[in-house]
C-alpha cells in the first residue's frame, strides 16, 4: 500500500500562513486587552481560536490546489463557530455586568463581542492570503516563497486593522475637567445640573471634596447624536469608573440645549490626566454612528 506524504512545498506553506495568521491575531489582542474582562483566561482563548482559525486559512490553499473541494466546506463550520464564540462572549459580558462598578450596558457589549468575532477573522484571512502567495510565487528557493508570503500576508494585516479601527470619543468631542458645585442635595458641574441625590451632609461632603469631573463637547452638530445616545454615555461611564475605580457615586448627564455631556464620580485613584485620557479614548460603539453625508436629503440637491 503505497504511503502518500505532504510535500515540503505544502509544510513550508502551511507552517508560514499559520504563524502569521496567529501573529496578525496576537496583535489585535494586544490592541483591543482592555475590551476583554479577564487577563489570563481572556489572552488564552483568543490565543487558542486565533491559531485554530489561522490553521483553517492555512489548510485551504493546499486542500484547492489538491482538488479537495469537500475540505474546504469546513471553512463555513468554522465561520459557524466563530458566531457562536461571539454569542458566548455576549453572554459572558452579560453575566459580569453586574459585578462591574458601572455597568458596560447592551450597546457596549454587542460592540465587545463583534470585536471578538471580528478579530478571528483577521486570522482566517491573513493565513489565507499568506498561502496564496507562496502557492503563487513557487519559487525553488524556500526563503523567497516565505519572506514573499510574509511580506503580502503583513500588508493584508495592515489594510484589515485600518479599515476596522474605529473611532474614539477625542475624535469627535473636546473633553475639559469640569468645575464640581454642590447646592443643596443638587450636583452641578460647570452649572449644568447633574443629580439631586445628594441628600445627606457625608454624601455632599464626599463629592465637593474628591468628586471629578468633566465636560464633553461635540466638536459639530452632527456629533450630539452619537454623543446623546445613552448607550454610549453609559460606556464612557463604565470605562472611567474601570480605570479609577468608584468609591461611592458616579453619574452622567447631557445638556439638551448645547449638547454638552457631564460626567462626574468619586475615584478611588484620583487622577485627573488618566480621567480625561479615558473619555477621549472610549470607542464610538457601532450602532450610534451616523454618516452624515448618507442622512442629506437628496432632493437638496436638485
Amino acid at each position: 500500500m503505497r504511503e502518500e506524504f505532504i510535500s515540503q512545498q505544502y509544510i513550508v506553506l502551511i507552517v508560514t500562513a499559520i504563524i502569521m495568521g496567529s501573529l496578525a491575531r496576537i496583535l489585535t489582542i494586544i490592541q483591543d486587552y482592555r475590551q476583554y474582562p479577564s487577563y489570563p483566561n481572556g489572552y488564552l482563548i483568543n490565543a487558542v481560536t486565533g491559531v485554530i482559525a489561522a490553521a483553517l486559512g492555512a489548510v485551504a490553499v493546499p486542500a484547492l490546489m489538491t482538488k479537495n473541494f469537500t475540505a474546504i466546506t469546513f471553512l463555513s463550520v468554522a465561520i459557524q463557530q466563530f458566531r457562536d464564540v461571539r454569542k458566548v462572549e455576549k453572554e459572558s459580558l452579560k453575566a459580569l455586568d453586574d459585578t462591574e462598578y458601572a455597568k458596560k450596558g447592551d450597546a457596549y457589549i454587542d460592540g465587545i463581542a463583534k470585536t471578538y468575532e471580528a478579530r478571528n477573522y483577521f486570522a482566517l484571512v491573513v493565513s489565507i492570503v499568506t498561502g496564496i502567495t507562496i502557492q503563487v510565487i513557487n519559487s525553488k528557493i524556500i526563503w523567497i516563497n516565505i519572506l514573499s508570503g510574509c511580506i503580502v500576508g503583513t500588508i493584508a494585516f495592515l489594510i484589515l486593522r485600518r479599515f476596522s479601527k474605529g473611532h474614539s470619543i477625542g475624535d469627535i468631542a473636546e473633553v475639559k475637567l469640569g468645575k464640581i458645585e454642590v447646592r443643596g442635595s443638587e450636583l452641578y458641574v460647570d452649572d449644568m445640573f447633574v443629580t439631586n441625590y445628594l441628600g445627606t451632609d457625608n454624601s455632599r461632603k464626599l463629592v465637593q471634596a474628591e468628586g471629578i469631573a468633566a465636560v464633553i463637547y461635540p466638536k459639530n452638530e452632527h456629533y450630539r447624536i452619537t454623543l446623546d445616545n445613552f448607550g454610549q454615555r453609559q460606556a464612557i461611564l463604565f470605562e472611567v469608573c474601570r480605570r479609577l475605580g468608584v468609591k461611592r457615586y458616579n453619574y452622567t448627564r447631557k445638556e439638551y440645549k448645547t449638547g454638552r455631556i457631564a460626567i462626574a464620580i468619586v475615584p478611588l485613584v484620583r487622577d485627573e490626566g488618566a480621567f480625561i485620557e479615558t473619555i477621549n479614548k472610549t470607542p464610538l460603539l457601532e450602532n450610534v454612528k451616523k454618516n452624515k453625508e448618507l442622512m442629506k436629503n437628496p432632493l437638496e440637491n436638485e
